[in-house]
């Protein structure tokens, strides 16, 4: 049957598309989106609701924030919820209003005073990049929470974060010395401390700032007796709006900030925030203690609390040994190494900060003659414990710590731990009664789950595994939400300890009683008397209708539970996504999609991606298609049928996909480096190879498609194609009739003009006939088409390495890898591709001969795609990657080819799918040129924007050259060309087009290390 056209099932309402209108015509200088598009890749965070909002405005400063405002004077009924990195669990930025989305634009760092202490930014900025900002000044700020590196201030701020260390750093709003924000109507409110006497005179006047003081002195300070006497003494205490803190009764000031901080935007925009800093501590020392039991470590954190730790953090043995199948456990594994004999259940990471060295180390030295004490006994449960210094290293243990959300995500199997109750809190002192309570309560009806979290401060993240798809066990999550905000208050503490109420905060009465929570909604008239700034959160106005959200309301899983199962199948690595959001990881430096971060668009990220094929296949399944199946096989169609719907632009919800799926470099870092191995490329060629049954494909992809075909024919008259591909006129042409760009020349001479100096020629029967011995002492190199054809000098280097270390080079003959073809969608073609390919891989593999490629997304895509494709079809060869097989070889082969110290170090910049694929890629290959004396700086880098034939398309050339601004430019600049080494081919390529020269592959600078005189 013919792909139907995917309609949008919800447009833009008549009342917005007015006032949106309105905003077009004004001078707001921000961007306004309203496709599905849009609107679906904010229609959730890092919660389990969504709510798919009217339109998403991105502000690019306050003015564009006040003209927000006061259009909506107008337009009575448009309502509002600020958003920054969307790594809410609870849903607090959600809305079916419109979305103001600060992240994208108002993320500048606007002042730094070192000399005072404090520093003024954008709200949108990320709390990570504020940091890397202030360390050179010897600060930062302080509130650690675990998405750092994409959440921004202006959520923390609104969520009033606090995370690792709090009990010696505090909260966002310990540090918040000043806010500038925006009422719903527009006007500009400057908060900061102010006297009583003050804030009595102001509240006198009739502006909208005297309104708000008049009621936080009635509220703050008239009920201070019954605020003290209802809010729990605890140092994670988020009430919503904080009216304990609001009114300071020693210093005798007010201070609306702190009912800002933590309203979760239910009461302005924050546009702007002057923060106090941090000083850094010299001296930093992590203990990792392990324990015989979960249990064993809550209860021993109290005694690491009474010792004046900084923090005390814990995960379970859930969370560990998730961590032992991600990419994160390699760079840890040392640092947290298991104990001979006993099994580690649960673990506390407890850090020491101090300016002293000696002081730092006297406290370590009591706390290690403890433990050794315990160690020996058993006492406390503890098993073994490790010590570091080493600031890297201890970031690498709190980078597994701060993964643990996404890692619990990856539980196998349909019930997958979920936030709802996951951030409870309850004086210390009670967390370990009250987490057994917790755990029997879970217990009783049958549930996994995760925990970890900051036992210092009582707070601890506890994630019941459900299947929200199922009716049922939604109504469990409603139930055992009920059960723990009793079981919390049993003890003394409340169910939103650290991540504030969202949808939970149909509790918020009962908590606060009629009385108080009557003052909240006091505060929010004051504010906010219209009901415009997040409705449904926190509380709402006195004389407003409108009804709290409840933990029942519609959630991913109400829509998701409509998609047939063979659909979900089909593409399984997008509907796993659980919105924890590490793909928006602001860090140019980390591979972690390229896409997201050079178009600052929520769509083109793993999770916006994720989120559209989720939506896709649900329209999909709605238009009649056959559930038992979804593959490009049922919509095969003619070309005049896929030529006519071409012609006929259908308004088609496809189109918009195949948009977010086209910006895809298909690098696959997203794969290995979120924790729920969100595959972009493979449903993205999934996806494609079903949209093109529809539509036409432009001529380019079936360039890439068979490339594998075409070059080997143009490598027969190389000089020839040279001529014509160097041509101005055809460049021109090229671009403009098949939209490729810079298109790379072929090597001369060719590889098959030279190999016969290097390589002996294959022969499979001849090698079937050696004795095993002397087949040992050959090595077979697999062919990929851009090295063999495009950098043949790296394939005859490799040949001439293999010489140098005693073996024999063979090339096979060149057979395609087909990795250009599912890049490209052409999964058929790809299939028939794999076939042929492996069957002779596995009839070479016979011979028990290494086999070994140049180049590792190439490599890979045997170990992947391959298996993907094929399954046990597939075979069982190997292909090893250089520096696999350059491993494999005896460390005192490395010793007689060693030649006199190097002085300059050579650069190794990583492709990133090798990186992230193989995270111990740069350490080996550091380790292979130490051996032979030569150091090698291991380079910080993201994408370098090639990745493959992404870079040579005309309509990602801009893209492509900005990724490579982001991190490569400055990275090469800092050493000169003879010492730069790239391993990837694209990256060489890049550099080449962009730079000017083409690094060596790291083969190439061995070979030359070994052969120098």
């Amino acid at each position: 049957m013919n792909l139907p056209v995917v309609p949008i099932e919800s447009s833009v309402s008549d009342v917005y598309r007015r006032y949106l209108l309105s905003l077009e015509k004004s001078a707001f200088a921000g961007d306004i989106e309203y496709s599905y598009g849009s609107r679906l890749a904010v229609a959730t965070d890092n919660s389990v609701y969504q709510k798919l909002p009217q339109a998403v405005v991105l502000p690019k400063g306050i003015n564009d924030l006040q003209i927000i405002g006061e259009l909506a004077n107008q337009h009575p009924e448009v309502k509002f919820s600020a958003r920054g990195g969307g790594t809410g669990t609870n849903g607090q930025s959600l809305t079916d209003g419109i979305v103001v989305d600060m992240s994208r634009h108002m993320n500048k760092i606007l002042e730094i005073n070192p000399q005072e202490g404090w520093v003024r930014v954008q709200s949108g900025v990320v709390k990570d990049a504020l940091n890397d900002a202030l360390r050179p000044y010897g600060y930062f700020f302080s509130p650690d929470l675990s998405t750092s590196n994409r959440a921004t201030m202006g959520g923390m701020i609104s969520t009033d974060a606090s995370g690792q260390g709090s009990l010696v750093y505090g909260k966002t709003s310990d540090h918040v010395l000043g806010l500038t924000s925006v009422l719903a109507n527009g006007e500009i409110l400057q908060t900061s401390p102010i006297s009583i006497e003050d804030a009595e005179k102001m509240a006198t006047r009739s502006d909208t700032y005297g309104r708000i003081l008049r009621q936080v002195l009635s509220t703050c300070r008239g009920k201070r007796n019954e605020i003290l006497e209802k809010f729990p003494r605890m140092n994670r205490f988020l009430t919503g709006y904080d009216l304990e803190h609001a009114y300071d009764e020693e210093q005798s000031l007010i201070d609306v900030s702190r009912l800002i901080t933590g309203s979760e935007g239910s009461l302005v925009f924050v546009a702007e925030a002057k923060l106090s800093l941090t000083p850094i501590s010299k001296h930093t020392a992590l203990v990792n203690i392990k324990y015989d039991s979960f249990e064993s470590a809550l209860r021993h954190a109290p005694r690491m609390i009474a010792a004046q730790a900084t923090s005390v953090e814990t995960v379970d043995s859930k969370v560990l040994n998730l961590a032992r199948t991600d990419i994160i456990w390699h760079s840890i594994s040392d640092l947290i190494q298991d104990v001979p004999g006993k099994d580690m259940q649960g673990l506390n990471m407890v850090e020491y900060n101090s300016n002293d060295l000696d002081e730092i180390k006297a406290r370590i030295a009591r706390l290690e003659e403890e433990l050794s004490a315990a160690a020996a006994t058993g006492e406390y449960g503890v098993i073994g414990y490790q010590l570091t210094y080493d600031r890297a290293d201890i970031n690498k243990i709190y980078a597994m710590r701060k993964k643990s959300v996404g890692l619990l995500g990856n539980t196998k199997g349909s019930q997958k731990p979920i936030a709802f109750a996951e951030d409870t809190g309850v004086p210390p002192e009670n967390l370990a009664d009250f987490i057994m309570e917790f755990r029997a309560l879970l217990d009783s009806h049958g549930l996994q789950y995760g925990m970890f979290g900051h036992v210092d401060a009582g707070v601890l993240h506890v994630r019941p595994a459900l299947d929200l798809c199922d009716p049922e066990q939604e109504k469990l999550m409603h139930q055992i939400s009920d059960e723990v905000v009793a079981l919390v208050a049993k003890h003394g503490g409340l169910m939103w300890g650290e991540h504030g109420k969202g949808f939970r905060s149909e509790y918020g009465p009962a908590f606060f009683g009629e009385s108080l929570f009557t003052e909240l909604r006091r505060i929010k008239t004051a504010f906010d008397p219209s009901n415009k700034m997040n409705p449904g959160k926190i509380c709402t106005p006195l004389d407003s209708t409108d009804e709290l959200v409840r933990v029942s309301d519609p959630k991913r899983a109400t829509l998701d539970r409509t998609i047939p199962v063979a659909f979900k199948d089909a593409f399984k690595p997008a509907m796993e996504c659980n919105g924890n959001g590490l793909c928006f990881n602001y860090d140019t430096t980390s591979p972690m999609c390229p896409s997201s971060k050079i178009t600052k668009d929520r769509r083109h990220s793993p999770k916006g991606r994720a989120g559209l094929i989720r939506e896709w296949v649900r329209l999909l399944a709605n238009q009649g298609v056959d559930t038992t199946k979804l593959s490009a096989e049922q919509f095969k169609t003619s070309w005049w049928t896929r030529f006519k719907n071409t012609r006929a632009q259908h308004n088609d919800f496809s189109h918009e996909v195949f948009e977010a799926m086209s910006g895809c470099l298909a690098c696959k870092s997203c794969s290995n480096q979120c924790p729920i191995k969100v595959d972009v490329p493979a449903f993205r060629s999934t996806f494609l190879s079903i949209y093109y049954q529809r539509y036409l494909r432009p001529m380019k992809d079936h360039l890439v498609a068979n490339v594998e075909q075409i070059t080997p024919l143009m490598a027969k008259f190389p000089r020839v194609v040279n001529t014509f591909l160097g041509a101005k006129w055809l460049q021109r042409l090229i671009e403009k009739q098949v939209g490729y760009v810079d298109a790379p020349l072929l090597s001369y001479p060719t590889l098959t003009q030279q190999q016969d100096s290097v390589f002996k020629s294959f022969d499979l029967a001849e090698l079937a006939a050696m004795p095993e011995s002397e087949r040992q002492k050959h090595v077979l190199l697999v062919q990929d088409p851009f090295t063999s054809y495009y950098d043949a000098q790296v394939v005859m280097d490799f040949g001439r390495l293999v010489s140098e270390l005693g073996k024999v080079p063979v090339l096979l003959p060149f057979k395609p890898n087909g990795k250009p073809q599912h890049v490209a969608g052409f999964l058929e073609e790809f299939a028939q591709t794999a076939t042929t390919t492996a069957a002779f891989l596995n009839e070479v593999a016979a011979l028990n001969i290494p086999l070994v490629g140049v180049d590792t997304p190439l490599v890979l895509c045997y170990r992947d795609e391959y298996s993907h494709s094929l399954g046990e079809k597939r075979g069982d060869f190997t292909v090893h990657t250089v520096h696999e097989w350059l491993q494999a070889l005896p460390d005192d082969l490395w010793e007689s080819k060693a030649v006199r110290e190097q002085t300059q170090p050579m650069a190794l910049f990583a492709h990133c799918t090798e990186k992230t694929a193989l995270p111990k890629t740069e350490q080996i290959w550091q380790s292979i040129f130490s051996s032979l004396g030569q150091p090698v700086d291991i380079v910080k880098v993201g994408c370098c924007g090639m990745a493959g034939n992404y870079g040579h398309e005309a309509q990602n050339k801009a893209n492509s050259l900005g990724i490579y601004a982001m991190s490569w430019e400055q990275a090469v600049a800092r050493y000169q060309p003879d010492q730069v080494m790239a391993s990837g081919y694209s990256c060489r390529s890049q550099v080449n087009r962009i730079d000017g020269f083409k690094p060596k592959h790291p083969l190439q600078h061995l070979l030359q290390c070994i052969t120098r005189k």
